[in-house]
């Protein structure tokens, strides 16, 4: 008896080899057995992976985008550690504990700022860009061997690619291209140095950060918590591929209807809102259901070059559909040619039932005025897409609205409901199938680690 399962013939381009970039990857068996459910809400295990897993791997921390220039500086929170990413002088990135190496106070408090040196607020040492003590107020009143290895800001390991930064708290650990999984060029292709953040929402939400990682990636669960995305993407057809250290990425066909919508033909209004919202006359397109998508990513590339984009380089399923790319071990970028969804799934500091959503939406702009965000970018009106402005980052409690659109407050339900039930004597473990198997490749990715063996 074969083992073959039908999802491994969704495929987006089946002509393409997995050497191309879009091209379907080699199964990775990562076994069946279920994973204990306490890795949810177990103190311990929330302990351990903070020993093991958080302050070893190489973890997001932001874009590039935000600190343009010498001085300009990001905080990266995670759980009680703070770490800040700061621009040099020679446009290199650094990274440094947000703490004073004299008595332990936080030298920066905001989210973002620009800073020519840090200044401890408690007794006015002061430290360059890069790190080094500049001044010891009174030092003629330090005994020598007090401060003669000259104190300076502890440095945190601090990688660029792509436009993204990314900080590793273990000094033995590989560097990161031997870490983060992805094939050569993968990320670059999209040119995310090129976008802005234009809405960035941290919001609480009632679960294990796992659990958060868990529903974002697959399209399993759309038809039935999500059920108004049937008519413009589809859930069954895509392409779930895995890459070494428990990087993968599912390719998600959109402009279409769902294989389980019944009339695949007409063009719906799901559709032609799809049309609309990228700008074209929808009333003028005459095609069936199944050819929206190309005319949409044919106009779009009729448009990219119009506004100076090059788009040569990707291909037209790009241009429509999601390569929503997990990054080892809390990150979903969905990846488009005109934006990002940056997703961070963060550990709560002190309770492993909750988490941070860490959104960040990246546009590229364009000198055209009339040039717009699509609308399922779910950026509201009136934000300021120039990237002239970086926006503040707006904090949501739990219960809070976080006007992050229909699909994600559905979410934020579901997550409470799916935790409580991790408790459960009836529950012992998920039962993953091969549309969830971006899940348990990451969660085995977690257990290497936890378990000592990374």
């Amino acid at each position: 008896m074969s083992d073959r399962n039908e999802v491994e013939d969704w495929v987006i381009n089946p002509e393409l080899s997995s050497d191309d970039l879009e091209g379907k990857q080699a199964h990775i068996d990562n076994g069946t057995e279920p994973l204990d459910p306490y890795r949810y809400y177990s103190e311990d295990f929330m302990e351990l992976e903070w020993e093991r897993l958080w302050t070893r791997v190489w973890q997001l921390a932001g874009v590039e985008s935000d600190i343009p220039e010498a001085g300009d500086y990001l905080l990266y929170k995670i759980r009680h550690e703070e770490i800040i990413v700061v621009r040099q002088d020679d446009n290199s990135v650094k990274a440094f504990y947000n703490v004073c190496p004299h008595r332990g106070n936080r030298l920066v408090f905001n989210d973002r700022g620009t800073l020519m040196q840090f200044t401890c607020a408690f007794h006015s040492w002061q430290f360059g860009l890069n790190g080094c003590l500049k001044k010891i107020t009174d030092e003629q009143t330090f005994k020598s061997d007090v401060i003669k290895h000259r104190p300076g800001l502890t440095n945190v390991r601090c990688e660029t690619r792509a436009g993204l930064i990314f900080i590793n708290m273990d000094e033995e650990a590989p560097p990161l291209t031997d870490r983060l999984g992805l094939p050569e060029g993968y990320l670059e292709q999209y040119q995310i140095e090129k976008m802005n953040v234009v809405r960035h929402v941290v919001a609480e939400w009632g679960a294990n950060w796992k659990n958060g990682v868990d529903a974002f990636y697959e399209t399993y669960h759309l038809h039935a918590i999500h059920p108004q995305t049937q008519g413009v993407m589809a859930d069954i057809g895509t392409q779930y591929d895995l890459y070494p250290h428990g990087s993968q990425r599912m390719i998600v066909p959109i402009g279409c209807k769902s294989p389980r919508v019944e009339d695949q033909e007409s063009v719906d209004a799901g559709l032609n809102y799809m049309m609309t919202s990228e700008g074209m006359d929808a009333s003028k397109f005459t095609g069936t259901a199944s050819e929206v998508r190309f005319a949409i990513a044919k106009h779009k590339r009729e448009r990219a070059r119009k506004l100076g984009f090059d788009y040569d380089h990707f291909s037209d399923t790009q241009l429509m559909d999601s390569w929503a790319t997990g990054i080892f071990p809390n990150v979903q970028i969905g990846m488009h040619p005109e934006g990002c969804f940056l997703m961070r799934f963060m550990p709560h500091p002190t309770d492993p039932q909750k988490f941070y959503y860490d959104t960040m939406s990246l546009f590229r702009a364009a000198e055209d005025p009339n040039y717009k965000a699509p609308d399922w970018m779910g950026v509201p009106d009136g934000i300021d897409l120039t990237g002239s402005h970086r926006p503040d980052t707006e904090y949501v409690a739990i219960g809070e609205p976080a006007n992050l659109g229909e699909v994600l407050e559905q979410d934020v339900q579901l997550l409470q409901d799916v935790q409580a039930g991790t408790h459960s004597r009836g529950f012992k473990g998920a039962l993953w199938g091969e549309q969830e198997q971006r899940i348990r490749h990451y969660q085995r990715e977690v257990d290497r680690y936890v378990d000592g063996e990374k």
